[in-house]
Order: C-alpha cells, then structure tokens, then sequence
C-alpha cells in the first residue's frame, strides 16, 4: 500500500510541499529583481510564470503597467480586457482596428473597449508580431489539429482556457470575446490571404501594457490557431507593478484624433 493512503502520510507529504517553488505559479509575495529603474519593489502587484497550455487573470487599477515576457520565443499570449466594475464593456478588436486605420498593434496602440473608451495602451513592444484576426483555437480546432482539444487534455485549447479565467471574476461562456493574440502573428496579403508570423523567435521578447481604467485581464497560453506544428508554445511571464494614470501631455493619447478621444470617454468615466 502507497505511504500516501495514509491520512497522516499525506498530510505530511503535502506540508513538507509547502513552501516548494516551480517556474509556473505565482509569486506570492510577488518579487522580481529586474524592475524597471525607478518602479520601488512595494509597487510589484503580481508576478507569475504562465506554463504552456496555462491560463491566468486578474483584477488590476487603472495606471498599472503589465509587462508580458516571451520567455523562450514561442509563447501565445491571448489577451481578454474587461472593464472591472462594468464587465458588459470589453475589448472590442474591430473597433480597436478600424479606428485607429491600423491592423497591427504596437507600440503606442490604443486597445478600445466596445464603447469607444481606452481600456489600455501599449508602451513598448519589442516583439512586433501580433494577431489581430485570427482570435483563440477552440476544442473543434485543437481536436482537428491535435487528436484531442479537450480542457482537462495535454492540448488545451485557448478558448476553453480563456473561459477558465473569466469564470473566477463571475463571467461565463458569452464573456469570451474575440481576443489579441500576442507574440505571434499574421499579416494580410494583397491578395486577401493570412500570413502567419508563428516562430519560435528569440527568447525574452517582452510587451508591456498601461492600464487606462481598472481592467480584468484574461491570458491564455496555447499555441496560435493557425499554428501547424505540432503542439508547441513554451511558457510566459506576467509582472504588474503601479504606476502613473496617463497625463494630459501623454504621447500616446495625443499621436491622434481618434485616440485622444478614446481618452477623453475614459476620462469622462472616472469625473466625479
């Protein structure tokens, strides 16, 4: 007989795991030594290595920056944002698109919410291949591609994961919009076609994120749906820390019209 059909075996084996450390968990209390200068080590909110086929979410304030790390250049970040305290309002894809007339996020786009408000920008972006059409794989896909698409299977799919995520902030099945992929790509030919950019690229590749109202964030990390290898994504690090609400001066709220405006909504929220 297994030691561990022991009640009192395995509370000691499970206590004895206590304070064991794996790369995909959070941190808690939250601790990186590669902040940026000037961000005090008090202002760390979350730190979390994301495994492959993982999922993660979380509850941030408006001004606190979210960095996102390719850890070994094969990651797939699908991104969900919803406003915290009216989740009905959620990035909108085709809107954060068309009214910026610009298909491919990167540094200084502005993600919109489906009320024209400014959920959050990007600051810096050094990976530059990101997915603005192709939305999360599902079950159906996985399985076609995989042999299984199964949650709880060795090839999760990024929607079922993305569902995982919301559901612990009260949100369900309907919630899971259509999401930006980062850190793996596509491009649009003249001809209409989809060029995936999938990788692997090189290690470390980060993007990070400003929060422009208080977000729920929703990741998944499974691989791209257009991704034809088989399975393959490696994992991805999430660091948030606090931070300064964008000013009146902010270059990404000014770089256009349509931006500042999506400024202004967002501002309009928060008058008191």
């Amino acid at each position: 007989m297994s030691g561990l059909a022991d009640p009192g075996a395995a509370r000691a084996h499970a206590r004895a795991m206590g304070d064991t450390v794996v790369e995909a968990m959070p941190l808690l209390p939250p601790r990186a030594d590669d902040l940026p200068a000037g961000v005090a080590p008090e202002d760390l909110l979350w730190e979390e290595t994301i495994a492959a086929g993982g999922y993660a979410s979380r509850r941030i304030a408006r001004g606190t920056r979210l960095r996102l790390i390719d850890l070994r250049g094969d990651a797939c970040a699908s991104l969900l944002l919803f406003n915290a305290d009216m989740p009905a309002e959620r990035l909108n894809i085709a809107d954060t698109v068309k009214v910026q007339w610009n298909a491919y996020p990167t540094t200084g786009s502005v993600l919109l919410s489906d009320m024209g408000r400014a959920l959050a920008s990007i600051e810096t972006d050094e990976a530059g291949t990101h997915d603005a059409f192709c939305g999360a794989s599902n079950r159906e896909s996985n399985a076609r591609r995989y042999g299984d698409g199964s949650n709880s299977g060795e090839t999760p799919n990024a929607r079922d994961r993305l569902l995982l995520g919301a559901a612990k902030h009260g949100l369900g099945r309907r919630d899971v919009h259509p999401c930006l992929n980062l850190f793996k790509g596509v491009r649009i030919a003249l001809d209409g076609a989809v060029e995936p950019q999938i990788g692997p690229f090189a290690a470390g590749r980060a993007l990070v994120l400003r929060a422009e109202m208080d977000l729920i964030v929703v990741l998944a990390n499974c691989p791209h749906v257009r991704d034809e290898r088989p399975w393959s994504v490696t994992p991805l690090r999430a660091t948030a820390w606090r931070g300064p609400v964008a000013g009146q001066d902010d270059p990404i709220r000014n770089a256009t019209p349509e931006r500042r405006r999506a400024f202004l909504n967002t501002e309009d929220l928060y008058r008191r």
